[in-house]
């Protein structure tokens, strides 16, 4: 987003943990009596807002795209491997060591700045005063809720020295559930440029959805014991309450912009599909990185590259697709979310993947308007050879647990690329640093998780909401009631790449699924049902003596 905002969150590990850090702060020794003008309000409340920008604009992402069947990681000749850190969660082989793991910490850091601003603003009897902190504080727990399982309420500030022990992930579920609903009466309803990034009534809503749809995989006696076919979810007229009441505000919609730039460098307030996003600036607030381990490996010596210019700095390119998730995915005739992807196909003029089209050639698109236009692009600038993609992904040395697929242009090229977070030079030349704002929870979602409860409940009316997603983003609708099976490849095509899948696939039913190279013949990839959360990061444990590892690791 580009807007002229400070950075105002604070990065780092002094408070690390639960059990030996800064949550135990003695309150009375900060402020004799906190400043409580509206600046200084606004300064302490979006220290937390934006606190989780950092791990949301790059190692959050990895962990959720990586584990799920969108996305598998790509090493070049040992680069990039980095000990696993992007194989192990492609494997679902985690280690309790892997850097992808290692911000638990940075967002109980988050809870303790929630649980600090409560004190100081009044308390629990502070009622509208506290209530975004509240919202925000449920959001972090239901974060690491949702990826480790069991963990702590953090619902105060300890006593000096006190551990605070896990608590079980179905107690978690029913907390934040619980902080919500108090919260909720005492937000804002306000939708504008001045609550944008900011906990409101539809952010707290639109969370307390994705609670309710997710309910029997939180509430599963052990996580290796939810069983999506047999699964009963008692919260399904709650998710379709919270969902009437975001569609019944009349205060958001699909939006009156094309799909591609809603995710787009200039995106923002004016995006009508956001509910909750977190807004980014490559000056004033850093640390959205998707397009950096996204892009080709060489797109530094393109020139000029597929986004339209030459980039100032060079591409990790250590994320690609899966052939799997292309192929089932990005099918559908008409439909502009394909484009949000180079290699798919070489016909522009139907523009999809098609069976049999396994190596396409790359265009290059206008940054202006977002379009892919008819010129090719070239490796390495005129004279070159033509970028072309392949859609199926070959290892060098086949079974190789670091996924190294060749320090060469034919490794660069193996997988299709996302360029759903457009890039242009001018962010990406600090640090690569983008100005796209990541959306957390957006109207589309509140569809078709309405869509999936009726579906579940045996209820119609799921068509409708169906094919106002379909309708919008150019693709064929459907004459018939949706399947459960049909709403989950819809929310594949939808929330690419916004760390979702990983979410979808536990609920349905697919996270055990085989997708490159998560294969049953794979030597070093895991197929246990323990897999669906992570392993607690081997420092957490260190300054958590009393804590047990999670089941499998």
């Amino acid at each position: 987003m580009k807007t002229n905002i400070k950075r105002l969150f604070l990065a780092g590990l002094a408070a690390m943990a639960v059990g030996c850090t800064n949550l135990d702060v003695d309150v009375d020794s900060q402020y004799t009596e906190y400043p409580t003008n509206d600046i200084a309000v606004e300064a302490k409340m979006a220290d937390i807002y934006y606190h989780f920008s950092g791990v949301l604009g790059r190692r959050y992402m990895e962990q959720m795209c990586l584990s799920s069947d969108e996305w598998t990681a790509a090493s070049y000749g040992g680069g990039w491997y980095d000990g696993g850190a992007y194989a192990h969660p492609a494997l679902h082989n985690y280690t309790f060591e892997d850097a992808t793991l290692d911000w638990f910490g940075t967002v109980t850091e988050g809870i303790s700045k929630a649980n600090k601003a409560i004190v100081d603003l009044g308390g629990s009897e502070a009622g509208a005063a506290i209530a975004p902190a509240r919202a925000i504080r449920a959001y972090f727990h239901w974060i690491i809720m949702d990826l480790w399982g069991d963990v702590p309420i953090l619902d105060r500030i300890p006593e000096d020295g006190e551990t605070i022990d896990r608590k079980p992930r179905a107690e978690v579920a029913r907390w934040i559930e619980s902080e919500l609903l108090a919260a909720i009466p005492d937000l804002t309803e306000e939708v504008s440029a001045n609550t944008y990034g900011k906990p409101t009534k539809w952010m707290a809503k639109a969370l307390l959805a994705k609670l309710y749809i997710n309910w029997a995989v939180y509430t599963a006696s052990a996580v290796e014991n939810y069983d999506a076919a047999s699964a009963k979810n008692e919260k399904l007229a709650d998710c379709i309450a919270q969902c009437n009441d975001i569609i019944n505000s009349g205060k958001f919609n699909l939006g009156s912009m094309s799909y591609r730039e809603k995710f787009s460098y200039n995106n923002g307030p004016q995006v009508e599909d956001f509910i909750y996003a977190m807004p980014y600036d490559t000056n004033t607030r850093q640390g959205m990185q998707y397009g950096r381990s996204r892009c080709w490996k060489n797109i530094k010596k393109m020139a000029p590259s597929y986004f339209g210019m030459a980039l100032s700095q060079s591409g990790g390119g250590y994320i690609t697709m899966t052939p799997e998730f292309v192929k089932k995915t990005f099918i559908l005739k008409g439909d502009e979310r394909n484009k949000c992807v180079i290699g798919l196909s070489s016909n522009l003029d139907d523009y999809r993947y098609v069976e049999g089209q396994d190596e396409n050639t790359v265009y290059v698109y206008n940054p202006s308007n977002l379009q892919m236009t008819n010129t090719v692009a070239l490796i390495a600038g005129a004279g070159s050879d033509p970028l072309k993609l392949k859609v199926n992904v070959t290892l060098a040395t086949a079974d190789d647990p670091t996924l190294d697929v060749g320090d060469n242009n034919n490794g660069y090229c193996q997988g299709c690329r996302s360029v759903k977070w457009y890039v242009i030079d001018d962010d990406f030349m600090n640090g690569r640093n983008q100005s796209n704002d990541v959306p957390i929870f957006r109207f589309a979602d509140v569809l078709l998780m309405k869509a999936e409860a009726l579906t579940r409940q045996g209820q119609g009316g799921a068509k409708e909401l169906f094919n106002q997603i379909r309708s919008y983003a150019g693709a064929p609708v459907i004459n018939g009631e949706p399947t459960l099976e049909e709403i989950y490849d819809e929310r594949g095509r939808e929330f690419f790449d916004e760390n979702w899948r990983r979410n979808d696939m536990i609920r349905f039913g697919h996270f055990e699924d085989e997708y490159f190279p998560h294969y049953k013949n794979f030597p070093t990839a895991r197929f246990d049902k323990t897999c669906r959360i992570a392993p607690i990061h081997k420092d957490i444990l260190n300054l958590n003596p009393t804590w047990k590892q999670n089941a499998g690791y």
